[in-house]
């Protein structure tokens, strides 16, 4: 066996006798094993950061890395990208994306955001604020969803019969509540809650550089869980 010129260390080429005898590589396949390494490590390193095996695969990651995905070195930067902001804390973070990995049903982000959030001192009273603000807007997004699209008076009339204390004093303050809230109603695209909770948080002075980057960070763990979960 030879190592082919060029290639990275884990990637080498079993050449034939009859490729020496005629004297070429077969630069073609040495292409298709560089980039297959490229894509299989890109995947080892997304594996890594979320604390899952390097043998994990969803359907959707295997095609992407059979296809030798350039979208691959995207999708583990893009996830990167959830874990800083310039306007949030990492615990911020860190709880609005377990708020949103609870949102969207998946438990490898659920659990590595909730192991992110204690990393950076979110008490375990803030962990479970950002789940159940994840599963009462739930609710409240199905609820004020119909209310837009029907349009019809009587049915803003009738009294919603959904209990909300969560939102009257939450651990983690009423600001960060609010954005959380928008957060998960932007990606269950309830227009009228996103936009009572962007109003809110505007009247609570909060920028709009914060609330932009927020839903960033959540449309980000979407992208993620759909090819992790």
């Amino acid at each position: 066996m030879l190592k082919a010129e060029g290639l990275r260390p884990k990637a080498f080429l079993i050449l034939s006798t009859e490729s020496l005898a005629f004297g070429f590589m077969p630069f073609a396949l040495s292409f298709k094993l560089i980039k297959m390494n490229e894509s299989t490590e890109v995947i080892q390193e997304l594996l890594q950061s979320i604390g899952l095996d390097n043998d994990y695969r969803t359907e959707s990651l295997t095609l992407l890395e059979k296809g030798r995905s350039r979208y691959l070195r995207d999708l583990k930067l893009n996830f990167t990208s959830t874990l800083t902001s310039a306007h949030l804390t990492a615990k911020e973070c860190a709880l609005l994306a377990l708020s949103i990995a609870v949102n969207n049903n998946n438990n490898p982000l659920t659990v590595y955001f909730t192991k992110y959030a204690e990393q950076n001192e979110a008490t375990a009273e803030e962990i479970a604020e950002a789940v159940g603000c994840a599963s009462l807007l739930a609710s409240n997004n199905v609820f004020y969803r119909f209310r837009h699209f029907t349009q019809k008076e009587k049915y803003t009339q009738i009294p919603a019969r959904i209990r909300m204390q969560l939102m009257m004093k939450p651990v983690t303050g009423k600001e960060f509540f609010e954005l959380m809230s928008l957060a998960v109603s932007a990606v269950n695209g309830c227009e009228m809650c996103v936009n009572a909770h962007e109003d809110s948080l505007i009247k609570l002075a909060t920028t709009e550089e914060r609330i932009f980057d927020a839903v960033r960070i959540a449309s980000l763990i979407t992208a993620t869980g759909k090819v992790i979960f």
